[in-house]
């Protein structure tokens, strides 16, 4: 089947950490945008001839709402002349074109574990999506745990309302960790001694659900598995280069 693509434009741009940016893009086309939460989207950026040079693929960090409006948390790196044109070439009003939503990482229609998020810097934004849904739909649930590592507290990305969040939700538990801020009173280091700590005891009933860097996600992959001795299928993750 060939390839739909869509056109969008950006209503919305704040700074929400360093050299972190909230991107809100309405699609005009449609009345509403159908996706599951935890999926992406792939722009195709004016950046290059070839296709993998202009295709960039990006979390939807809102939940489904049934309006035609996306979110994105979208993170500037020295590398990436994708995340550069997106950060110095674009405003509100820029014109993007994009195909999807697509993707499998998302919750099964009927949660019956606890779930464990594990995520690093803009790797927050599917569980943000996840999180949003339950929420809004008033999907039952059992537990839900968010381990967000980062720097320091200037870059605990939608920290305020994941802070709410555990105020409203009683059975969702949100914990920061930041590696370089000695005076933190809360989990110092990173994210993979919270749920070696937290599981240690290993579960049958309980999903643990990755998103970040590959490095990282290696590193939990392989905790989860061989260290901790978690079965395959109650691990899922998505990588972010």
């Amino acid at each position: 089947m060939p390839t739909t693509w869509h056109e969008g434009l950006i209503r919305k741009i704040e700074p929400i950490a360093p050299d972190v940016r909230h991107f809100e893009v309405e699609i005009p086309a449609m009345q509403s945008v159908d996706f599951q939460a935890g999926q992406f989207i792939t722009m195709d950026l004016p950046i290059g001839d070839k296709r993998l040079q202009r295709w960039r693929s990006y979390s939807i960090a809102s939940a489904p709402d049934g309006s035609n409006i996306l979110q994105f948390c979208i993170a500037r790196s020295s590398e990436g002349i994708g995340s550069r044109y997106l950060f110095e070439s674009v405003n509100e009003g820029s014109e993007l074109r994009f195909k999807g939503p697509e993707g499998g990482f998302v919750l099964p229609d009927v949660i019956e574990k606890d779930l464990v998020f594990i995520c690093t810097g803009t790797g927050i934004a599917p569980f943000r999506s996840m999180i949003l849904d339950i929420q809004n739909t008033g999907k039952v649930y059992r537990n839900i745990h968010l381990i967000f590592g980062t720097r320091t507290e200037s870059g605990l990305l939608y920290r305020a309302e994941m802070e709410q969040l555990a105020r409203e939700m009683p059975r969702f538990r949100y914990d920061p960790v930041l590696s370089r801020q000695p005076d933190w009173p809360g989990w110092k280091g990173h994210v993979h001694q919270v749920y070696q700590e937290e599981y240690q005891t290993v579960r049958p009933d309980v999903d643990f659900f990755i998103c970040g860097w590959s490095s990282m996600i290696d590193d939990a992959v392989a905790n989860l598995m061989i260290k901790m001795g978690y079965g395959r299928s109650q691990i899922h993750f998505e990588l972010y280069g």
